[in-house]
């Protein structure tokens, strides 16, 4: 059996090869001089319908580097604008990512497999098309980590070596991704032909993304107004999501914000250690335009730009489109308080909503602000708390003035003793929201300084492999709970470009 017939397991059917020439630029991966495996996910694989096990490490190598294409694959770089830190560029687009088709999973899902890292494109902007085996490690990690988490996300299918040094600020070791997503659309897809007056690039690429992404918008009175009401209604689920795992993405981007609601783009991210609502991590982000809690505001500024795209097509009369649009896009802040307000209840163990919930889920969040409390184990030890009280101290000791806490758990006590549900399954359920391992900072540069330095995998493969049951106890992994000793502390992430 031939490498060509191996690959042909990949169950390609790419529909946006299919659309017009516009939207895209053929574009085959760059080869690498010797690439090698570092992970494949197997796992994942398996739910796509991916089968390369009659292929050996070297020629799987070749494969999610670039250097051999599969067949039936159409490679193509996409074609997107996008606002950056809220300054519009006309013309961005995969600079140094190849789309090499869409496969059809077993249970019927169409999902992207894209290589980043795979060469430059007509996109690039001088940049090289490569990536850093730092940043690939980070995406791996922490998307497969959100994956675990069940927050909506592309995934991670494969990383490879290149056998090749890139050049950033220093040389450092190239690297590939092979990154699964339900598609690659974004805002900044509808803004590339929008800031044209392409107004029938937009249409097309709206009913392409109905009919991939939102079939049940079809049937209404305005598909294109219940197409922008269902990607709001996602959008803003998933930043509460974020929210209430202390995520902060780092560059919310309009280019970075996927029209399916996956997260997407894991550049400068971070999970926070001290909770901290104006915490900022991205280097390149020196006015905290997305810091941890402007993320819903960014959000729905995004979708605003995405409404804005879309407006020749809910009315004829640009002012009855605009009324339209504003009506949705102004309720997004409802959704998102619902959602935001329903996953602090589960956090603080609460099955029932009542008045004054939020306020006294806030009230916690604003001393555990003060007293630079750790945001993930707070809520974790919270749930031992529910279930015993003499584990109030675990909590306590998270706070600089432990006698907020006592001051807040009073109250806390007296409403739990008013909710439903004995205190055993308060404590299980809050422990099914509340994990006990996330992806710290200090320990992603932990996994990325041994790779990068030693080429020593072996503690990338022990924190991806934890990451699989971020809500498990696992006995003799204590350490992986822990916030970052001083010396430890990662003040800034960085892109990857």
């Amino acid at each position: 059996m031939t490498v060509e017939e191996k690959i042909r397991v990949f169950a390609f059917d790419n529909s946006y090869a299919r659309l017009p020439d516009r939207f895209f630029a053929p574009q085959e991966p760059t080869p690498v001089a010797k690439p090698q495996m570092i992970r494949f996910n197997d796992a994942l694989a398996r739910k796509l319908g991916i089968d390369v096990g009659g292929l050996d490490e070297q020629a799987r190598a070749a494969l999610f580097a670039g250097n051999t294409l599969p067949a039936g694959s159409e490679p193509i770089a996409q074609a997107y604008s996008g606002h950056q830190f809220g300054s519009f560029s006309p013309q961005l687009g995969d600079g140094r990512a190849v789309l090499l088709g869409e496969v059809v999973t077993p249970d019927g899902r169409r999902r992207d497999i894209q290589l980043k890292g795979a060469g430059p494109t007509q996109f690039s902007r001088r940049g090289d098309g490569r990536a850093a085996l730092g940043p690939v490690l980070r995406e791996y990690i922490v998307s497969e980590a959100f994956a675990a988490l069940g927050i909506p996300t592309t995934r991670a299918l494969a990383a490879v070596t290149t056998g090749e040094w890139v050049f950033r600020e220093v040389p450092v070791p190239g690297a590939v991704l092979t990154r699964v997503a339900s598609s690659h659309i974004r805002v900044g897809t509808f803004q590339f032909f929008a800031a044209r007056g392409d107004n029938e690039g937009v249409r097309t690429l709206a009913d392409h993304v109905i009919a991939r992404h939102y079939p049940d918008v079809a049937a209404a009175s305005n598909p294109y107004l219940a197409l922008l009401d269902a990607v709001i209604a996602r959008q803003a689920k998933l930043i509460a999501r974020w929210l209430l795992v202390g995520f902060i993405h780092g560059v919310m981007n309009t280019d970075n914000m996927s029209i399916a609601g996956e997260t997407i783009d894991f550049g400068p991210c971070a999970f926070m250690d001290e909770y901290d609502p104006g915490k900022v991590y991205s280097s390149i982000d020196q006015m905290g335009r997305y810091a941890y809690g402007n993320q819903p505001r960014i959000a729905q500024w995004n979708l605003t730009r995405f409404a804005e795209t879309l407006l020749p097509l809910f009315d004829d009369d640009k002012d009855a489109g605009i009324a339209l649009a504003q009506a949705s896009i102004d309720g997004f802040a409802a959704l998102f308080e619902t959602a935001y307000a329903a996953g602090l209840n589960q956090k603080i163990g609460l099955q029932s909503q009542r008045e004054g919930d939020f306020e006294l889920a806030q009230d916690l969040l604003d001393r555990m602000a003060a007293n630079r409390a750790d945001f993930t184990l707070t809520f974790r030890r919270l749930a031992d708390a529910a279930l015993d009280p003499a584990a109030d101290s675990n909590v306590r000791a998270l706070f600089a003035d432990p006698s907020s806490f006592d001051e807040w758990s009073v109250k806390w006590r007296k409403r739990l003793a008013d909710d439903e549900g004995d205190a055993a399954q308060r404590s299980a359920a809050m422990k099914q929201v509340n994990p006990l391992y996330i992806p710290r900072n200090h320990l992603i540069e932990e996994a990325i300084v041994a790779a990068v330095t030693d080429r020593d995998f072996t503690f990338f493969e022990q924190l991806t492999t934890l990451l699989e049951r971020p809500f498990e106890e696992q006995p003799g992994r204590e350490r992986y709970t822990l916030p970052p000793e001083p010396a430890q502390v990662v003040h800034q992430t960085f892109c990857g470009t």
